[in-house]
């Protein structure tokens, strides 16, 4: 059910429905002027003018203009802007602490700890809104930025693009399952049969998959109702790395005395035109690692070839017991749709909206280097602790939803060592072979929690005093 107060022109875009541009520009700004601030905002979720940009919101039939724009604030920003007391303490606890001092719990330590942080991410008291720019030319992310520039000190500039074919540098097609939302048309997805979520798995006031429960709504109300909270994450991809240990995994294979039931002699063209067996293997490796072919077939529907005659759904598939997907990997971890988990009433209760672009120079893997670059990603819900939290802690890097996995990380996006990481390959004879050894492939770079406010509440907090 859709609540009737639902109105979708004061959502902020992005969150229910994906803009799909070519370029993003994240702005992370710091509010030194008040006054100058609120002005802004309130221009902005009045429709924007000539010199402030109009916030975009999730509109039916939505126009396409040059620039999508939209702003999520941390607890630091809204204090900054003048929230008052009882407003500041209405917000849960993590949001409240950010995510630098939340970074244990996230698994960002090593390479990934926050004092390894770059600019402007060293000093979360200088977060204040981190601001996005959608657009498909570089024109219009220059000039939404000079439109921000006189309202705020801009602390950081980060920018992404659209890899080709929706692909992220370990080359996996990436951006495949979202959930979709009831009462919400979204063209992209009207042949994928999952089940509806309600809006509140993302928007704050709304029904949730818990029978009689909604996340708490910040006071006043009309600053909480229809917010959704972001873990804004800066994410570096190690590609050169995960095309090194593919390529040592398969090696190693070639002499187990299993490596038949993984790829029988003769069946290297299944996997690829003109693989020799080692290529194979490095394909087999990178697919049960994530749960999917690296051009999106998954696994649970076709576990011999990410070439299946006749084609086969990106998203219509699920776990049943003995399924071809291993328990382990990176997708089943992350959303374990119906299958069967240890914390079985929470296997649909944790869904994120992820939006995201990847950063940095291209990645050839026949000419690897190790220059920075991966994703800048943004992991939307009504819920950090409860959704987000949740599934990096318990999922990823703990491996509580089974005890087969409990006590690995997920092999791509995990915490790993190379002298505990494991990872069991699962063999068509039902048994499996055990990888280990590899180290790290993604880890933080920097963040913020934030929240992303109504345009209601937008227009709120721009007439703040004091």
């Amino acid at each position: 059910m859709v609540s009737v107060a639902f109105d979708r022109l004061e959502i902020q875009g992005n969150i229910l429905r994906g803009y799909r541009r070519n370029l993003v520009r994240h702005l992370v700004l710091e509010v030194r002027n008040r006054d100058a601030a609120r002005r802004f905002l309130g221009v902005a979720a009045a429709g924007g003018s000539d010199d402030v940009p109009r916030i975009t919101n999730e509109a039916p039939g939505r126009a396409r203009p040059d620039a999508f724009f939209n702003i999520g604030l941390t607890f630091a920003g809204l204090r900054a802007l003048g929230a008052p007391q009882d407003t500041l303490a209405s917000f849960p606890t993590e949001f409240v602490e950010g995510m630098t001092r939340r970074a244990l719990k996230l698994g960002d330590f090593g390479p990934g700890a926050p004092e390894h942080w770059p600019q402007p991410f060293d000093n979360p008291a200088r977060v204040h809104i981190v601001a996005s720019i959608y657009a498909d030319f570089k024109a219009s992310l220059d000039k939404a930025q000079a439109q921000v520039a006189p309202a705020f000190t801009i602390v950081g500039v980060l920018d992404g693009r659209s890899l080709p074919n929706q692909k992220v540098f370990f080359d996996y097609k990436d951006n495949i399952s979202q959930p979709r939302f009831q009462g919400i048309d979204d063209p992209e997805q009207r042949r994928v049969d999952e089940p509806k979520d309600p809006l509140g798995t993302v928007l704050l006031g709304h029904p949730t998959r818990f029978e009689g429960l909604e996340f708490g709504v910040p006071v006043p109300r009309e600053l909480g109702f229809n917010g959704s909270y972001n873990a804004f994450r800066v994410l570096r991809q190690d590609a050169a790395g995960f095309e090194r240990y593919l390529t040592t995994a398969a090696e190693r294979l070639l002499s187990h005395p299993d490596v038949g039931q993984l790829l029988p002699k003769g069946e290297e063209g299944w996997i690829g035109a003109g693989l020799d067996r080692v290529g194979a293997l490095r394909e087999i490796v990178a697919a049960q690692m994530c749960g999917r072919w690296r051009n999106g077939v998954p696994l649970a529907l076709s576990p011999d070839s990410p070439l299946p005659e006749p084609g086969v759904s990106e998203t219509n598939f699920d776990y049943p017991r003995g399924s071809t997907c291993p328990a382990g990997s990176h997708i089943r971890r992350a959303n374990p749709r119906g299958g069967q988990i240890v914390q079985r009433i929470a296997n649909r209760t944790r869904r994120l909206v992820r939006r995201g672009m990847s950063y940095g120079p291209d990645f050839d893997p026949k000419l690897p280097d190790d220059a920075e670059r991966g994703l800048l990603g943004n992991f939307i819900g009504a819920s950090l602790g409860a959704q987000f939290e949740a599934v990096m802690y318990d999922w990823i890097n703990l491996g509580l939803q089974d005890p087969d996995i409990t006590g690995s990380n997920d092999p791509l996006l995990g915490a790993n060592e190379p002298e505990t990481s494991w990872f069991d390959l699962r063999l068509r004879n039902g048994g499996h072979i055990r990888l280990r050894g590899f180290p790290r492939f993604v880890w933080a770079r920097g963040g913020a929690y934030t929240f992303l406010p109504s345009l209601p509440a937008i227009t709120y907090l721009s007439k703040l005093t004091g």
